[in-house]
């Protein structure tokens, strides 16, 4: 099998099997990403992901889920996705849902009838990149796209009957923005039905466009304790009824919620972080987890 960037997934994602379907990223112009910067963006034939399924049960055995591979496999076009899901039924009868990372763009190109027909041979719960609910922020990071886009095409899955999960980029609009980007992200899933709401924190690794933007002072990053009133607020600012997740490495505190149930005990385990730690310590482990990227 062919992995040109390595194995890439969400930490939830680590008993999948896994099948490149794109290589690199379709966007690559995210100024905070340290990912795929080695490889064009390319999407696999479907020969060549027929090949790699064929070979899959000497790597994966018999798994129950597939989780593409690429920065965003939800990228490949919808009649390679259709055929990938054929083929992984026909060789690997153990797969019943395949997932993958999505951009909110790897939907432009795909119909509400193509998202259900998507979702009847399996796929299921892509992890999409949406990282900010608000303009100013998604423009600074250089996402690609805008909030009503994003919208508009979480809309779109909903109504295709597609599980999916979203993410929440924490301390993405910098200093002194922390409560505007929480309370707009949280006003763009309202009323959608998310499995799942990721959070991850901003790490700015050195090299980025963004770190360098630091440097000539054009971006101010907000504080650790920024951030932590920011999650907070973006907690008590949520009304979906979902699973609240902060498992990624880049987090301050790692918990699995149910959402709306735990709310409160959410935001009193936050509240309790930000008064027992100081600046200086959390500002360590920032440094710290920054080489894991």
């Amino acid at each position: 099998m062919k992995f040109t960037s390595g194995i890439n997934r969400p930490p939830y994602e680590t008993a999948d099997g896994y099948l490149q379907v794109t290589e690199g990223c379709s966007h690559n112009h995210c100024l905070f990403c340290t990912y795929f910067k080695d490889v064009k963006f390319r999407k696999s034939t479907i020969e060549e992901i027929e090949a790699d399924i064929k070979d899959m049960h000497n790597w994966f055995k018999n798994p129950k889920r597939i989780f593409l591979q690429g920065a965003d496999g939800y990228s490949a076009d919808y009649n390679t996705l259709m055929r990938t899901a054929e083929l992984l039924h026909q060789y690997m009868p153990s797969v019943e849902t395949i997932g993958g990372y999505a951009r909110i763009d790897s939907f432009f190109d795909k119909t509400e009838e193509q998202i259900r027909n998507m979702t009847a041979v399996g796929y299921s719960n892509p992890y999409i990149g949406v990282e900010s609910g608000d303009d100013v922020v998604l423009k600074r990071i250089n996402k690609g796209y805008n909030a009503a886009q994003a919208r508009e095409v979480l809309e779109k899955i909903d109504r295709g009957g597609m599980p999916y999960v979203v993410n929440f980029l924490n301390g993405a609009g910098g200093h002194d923005y922390g409560f505007t980007n929480a309370h707009a992200t949280a006003k763009l899933y309202d009323g959608l039905h998310p499995t799942m709401v990721n959070m991850s924190m901003l790490t700015v690794v050195p090299g980025t466009p963004l770190y360098k933007l630091i440097k000539q002072g054009k971006y101010v990053e907000s504080t650790e304790k920024e951030k932590l009133e920011e999650a907070k607020e973006f907690v008590r600012s949520l009304t979906n009824k979902t699973i609240f997740m902060t498992e990624h490495a880049s987090n301050l505190f790692h918990v699995e919620c149910q959402l709306p149930d735990e709310k409160e005990s959410l935001m009193t385990y936050i509240q309790q972080i930000i008064d027992k730690k100081d600046e200086k310590e959390l500002r360590h482990y920032r440094e710290y987890i920054t080489r894991a990227f």
